[in-house]
């Protein structure tokens, strides 16, 4: 198998572990080249130059090469743009790095979820509250429709109805989108399902999933939560149960 050298790819650092005393490795979220493996060695050395830059949610160019699973790390620069978010946002960032870590097989490339991720990233520096969790629920939408796990929804996914503007639905993880229940306490009407599949149809336009999520967010979210919780085998995420235990203090 030939080496494989890519060279200023952009990227995202997702997690680090310890792999010596002196290096880590990386995973890392690229453009082009999908979820990465990177042995950096020597990072932890105080005279690395990699140590300041190789930091979570800050857009990086990174040089690798290698042709087994885990890839050596050869040159790292910081494209700079925004500062590190802090407090929720933060607490934000690590939790769509969980969710990268968790769905995303390696070496499957996604440039159009690296550009919004990209976007997410951005906003996390500069904005708190409502427009925060607006654009956690549109990044949700949008890895879920770009791994394949997203129903249509702009039609009941068992019997492929189409959706009644006034009838409330439920997204559910093994039925997908049906009529709710009387008993269900999240659901949305047809009109704001179609919405959202009309904001994600097409080449996309994350401002306007954005815009689709501000009239549902509170509703959208516990079904959005169940089905990433579903599909990524877990009752709750590791930083959601931090968060959780953070606001019980």
């Amino acid at each position: 198998m030939a080496l494989q050298r890519v060279v200023h790819e952009p990227a995202f650092v997702l997690h680090r572990y310890d792999w010596s005393e002196s290096s880590l490795i990386l995973e890392v979220f690229t453009r082009h080249h999908g979820r990465q493996a990177l042995v950096a060695k020597g990072v932890k050395r105080p005279s690395s130059s990699f140590r300041p830059i190789l930091l979570p949610l800050q857009p990086l160019l990174l040089s690798f090469s290698g042709d087994a699973d885990i890839k050596t790390l050869k040159a790292a620069e910081w494209q700079g743009g925004h500062v590190m978010p802090t407090g929720d946002a933060l607490m934000s960032g690590y939790y769509l790095n969980e969710l990268l870590l968790s769905l995303l097989a390696r070496e499957d490339p996604h440039e159009a979820l690296f550009d919004v991720y990209g976007q997410v990233v951005a906003v996390l520096a500069s904005e708190y509250g409502e427009i925060l969790e607006l654009t956690l629920r549109a990044f949700e939408l949008v890895l879920l429709r770009e791994i394949g796990l997203l129903p249509m929804l702009d039609a009941q996914t068992m019997t492929l109805m189409h959706l009644e503007p006034q009838a409330r639905y439920s997204l559910v993880p093994e039925g997908g989108l049906r009529l709710a229940g009387a008993q269900e306490k999240s659901s949305l009407d047809g009109a704001a399902w179609m919405g959202l599949q009309q904001a994600l149809s097409g080449e996309l336009d994350f401002s306007a999933v954005i815009r689709a999520c501000s009239a549902a967010n509170a509703e959208l979210k516990p079904q959005l939560r169940a089905l990433l919780h579903y599909h990524c085998g877990v009752p709750t995420l590791r930083t959601r149960q931090v968060m959780l235990d953070m606001q019980s203090l």
